[in-house]
């Protein structure tokens, strides 16, 4: 490891510009990397809904859609305006009661439920089929048109509606995400360090492997927005560790060990290789855990992330320690007093009773863990975000004027009698919370000859092998009731057609609720399983990972128990990811600390004085690493309107607050309890008497003898 420290303090200026040079292909790619904004298409593939949306999309040339109003408007604007939405580009058809009906058909033998769907007072509604998908760029394109050529009178619901927003939102909170993440942990960096400059040096490294990460995200094809929105804040909460540990490392062997700047360098970064790679496998480890989810973001996020924190340890030990010994003067110019307190008197008073933190450990777990396993969870995407979009203001005007809330479509057989898909519609109606069943039928009616329909009706509404209904209904996205709703609907349509699909906005989030509540076990329990197996061959020990874990998993529930208690709902993201991010990033404190007892209870000292020396001198660490990760989250969960990052990146925050006090207050007094079994179960305790030494138990005749 040294000579390769040596062989990078040689070369540092090549490998400066090196890393220089990389910035203009990461940025262009960064620029060129898609981005989804629609969740739900993170389902697995082999779900019906799935199957279904490819379905209308091969066949009648549907993706999205969009229901849109028009209020005060007169009838004649109202035409001419579906006539330009026609015109626009991916959009595939434009369905009003005049365009359903036709001139040919006279009014009065229409039926008349038909007319009440399509006007309500003054607010005429019309839908608008997409021959792109829900989020792609085509439909959200689609949708900027349609509000640019309708005006204010025009109201624009639907997912494409909701995702064109979300788009415009976060596209434009996101710079500013990353912007108060680096200026909180650089002020904060700045006061807690022994130089104020050097913070600034640390985020230009870290800013560096921020770039490389998000550029190389061009070779996934897209990533999601969430992850984008995300990654670079977390990557720099998780990666500051090792540009600090790197800086005290250097300013260990220059200023106490009186060595040569280079020499210094050189060593500190063989030092921190050692000890920032077992750091890191444990945050990598937790973030493949979110590669096992079968709900696919986590695949995304996890992906990029891990492939952060690797690219973010290569920078600590090669970028870094270049722009550190080119902005020594700087750096040494700024040293001050750190801001932090000395851990003397706490460390002290820790070990003279750790029974009592153990009851604490004991009387916390109980209503921890009940509040984590019983937080409410939302699914519903559009909650999430203000309610003045114009997705939202639309949407209201649907359930008020409306009274719709949301709509299922169906796919049936084309070959399906007439007679048989009007005895279906009747008993979808009659099910409770459905408004309307608009198909073929609906327009015919029992007096109506299909031949004056319309021709583009058919092929709007019927393909080769399905026909297409869509059913209106008054309940919300992922509520009970609509769920309800759809096992009814489900079973109806089976009865009538056993390959027929019920897709849409409901059916696919009950899909995701399903999904997630899976996934939710799943990568829990990889993610404990690999860390503690990490920890295992790391520290060597048969009882450590269960302390260890044991520790970081109460932080967790209680991180994930507050809610319950303030009565918070979260979203269905949080509950998946936190608990793995939490563990993964965190269990870090407990492991630096538990190395240091380890070292010095091998030295020679007893439990309570090993445990307080490793107590004193890893604390300003923790705190430091914590705080800094509070920093870089907390500001962002703040600012963001976006509830589904606001509220994971808080969650982030507080995380590592509480992850922080656990391994400040609980841990060394679960260490010094169970000393006995640490040392009986252990290796690297071989100057300690009783310890597991190369597989047996050196005991106290054998080493007399």
């Amino acid at each position: 490891m040294l000579k390769f420290g040596r062989t990078v303090i040689k070369k540092r200026k090549l490998i400066l510009i090196i890393g220089l040079m990389l910035l203009v292909p990461s940025v262009i790619g960064y620029l060129n990397t898609g981005v989804n904004y629609d969740v739900l298409l993170y389902l697995p593939k082999t779900m019906e809904t799935v199957e279904g949306q490819d379905i209308l999309l091969d066949e009648f040339d549907k993706g999205g859609f969009a229901m849109v109003m028009f209020k005060g408007m007169d009838a004649k604007d109202v035409d001419k305006c579906c006539e330009e939405m026609k015109k626009i580009d991916h959009v595939d058809s434009v369905v009003s009661y005049d365009t359903l009906v036709g001139p040919q058909v006279p009014d009065m033998i229409m039926p008349d439920e038909l007319k009440d769907v399509y006007e309500d007072g003054d607010t005429i509604l019309t839908a608008v089929f997409f021959n792109t998908p829900t989020s792609d760029v085509g439909s959200i394109e689609a949708v900027q048109e349609i509000r640019k050529i309708c005006g204010k009178q025009c109201y624009v619901s639907g997912m494409s509606a909701f995702v064109t927003d979300l788009k415009e939102l976060s596209e434009h909170e996101e710079p500013i995400y990353v912007a108060i993440a680096v200026i909180l942990a650089t002020l904060l960096m700045a006061l807690l360090m022994d130089s104020a400059f050097v913070s600034v040096v640390f985020v230009m490294g870290i800013g560096m492997a921020i770039i490389f990460n998000m550029g190389s995200n061009f070779f996934l094809g897209e990533i999601s927005y969430i992850t984008k929105a995300i990654a670079a804040v977390l990557q720099l909460a998780v990666t500051m560790d090792y540009s600090i540990f790197l800086w005290h490392s250097y300013e260990e062997h220059r200023f106490e060990l009186g060595m040569e700047r280079e020499e210094a360098m050189a060593n500190a970064i063989a030092k921190t290789l050692v000890s920032v790679t077992g750091s890191s496998v444990t945050t990598i480890a937790g973030f493949l855990a979110l590669c096992f989810m079968t709900f696919t973001l986590g695949l995304n996020l996890g992906v990029v992330m891990a492939k952060g924190v690797l690219i973010g340890v290569i920078t600590s030990v090669t970028i870094l320690p270049a722009l550190i010994l080119g902005l020594e003067k700087p750096i040494f110019k700024t040293k001050h007093r750190p801001l932090m307190i000395k851990f003397d008197k706490l460390s002290a008073g820790l070990v003279r009773r750790p029974a009592i933190f153990v009851i604490v450990f004991l009387v916390l777990l109980g209503p921890a863990l009940y509040g984590y396993t019983h937080t409410d969870t939302y699914y519903k995407l559009d909650e999430g975000v203000p309610q003045d979009l114009p997705f939202s203001v639309a949407n209201d005007m649907l359930r008020d004027d409306f009274g719709i809330s949301t709509q299922h479509m169906i796919l049936v057989d084309s070959d399906l009698s007439q007679r048989e898909v009007r005895d279906m519609m009747q008993e979808i109606e009659d099910v409770d919370g459905v408004k309307d069943v608009l198909g073929l039928q609906s327009a015919l009616g029992p007096t109506v000859p299909e031949e004056i329909l319309p021709s583009f009706l058919e092929g709007t509404l019927v393909s080769d092998n399905h026909q297409l209904l869509v059913v209106t209904t008054e309940y919300e996205v992922a509520s009970d009731e609509v769920y309800d709703q759809l096992v009814q609907i489900n079973k109806i349509i089976k009865s009538h057609d056993k390959d027929s699909l019920l897709i849409g906005e409901s059916a696919c989030t009950k899909d995701l609720i399903d999904v997630t509540d899976r996934d939710f076990r799943v990568v829990t329990a990889v993610s404990v399983g690999a860390i503690f197996l990490i920890i295992l061959f790391v520290l060597q020990s048969l009882s450590l990972p269960f302390i260890l874990v044991g520790c970081i998993e109460l932080a967790i529930f209680i991180n994930l128990g507050i809610p319950y208690y303030t009565g918070t709902v979260m979203s269905f993201i949080d509950s998946i990811c936190i608990s793995t991010i939490q563990l993964g990033a965190t269990v870090d404190y407990a492991i630096l600390f538990t190395n240091r007892y380890k070292r010095e209870r091998n030295g020679g000292l007893n439990a309570k004085d090993a445990v307080k020396l490793a107590h004193t001198k890893t604390m300003p660490s923790v705190c430091v690493s914590a705080i800094g990760f509070f920093a870089a989250t907390f500001g962002v969960s703040v600012y963001s309107d976006i509830d589904i990052i606001s509220s994971m990146v808080f969650f982030m925050a507080r995380g590592a607050a509480v992850s922080m006090l656990v391994v400040m207050f609980i841990l060394p007094a679960m260490i010094e309890l169970f000393d006995k079994v640490i040392i009986r179960t252990s290796r690297g305790f071989e100057n300690v008497e009783g310890a597991y030494h190369y597989g047996r138990i050196v005991r106290e005749e054998d080493t007399n003898d």
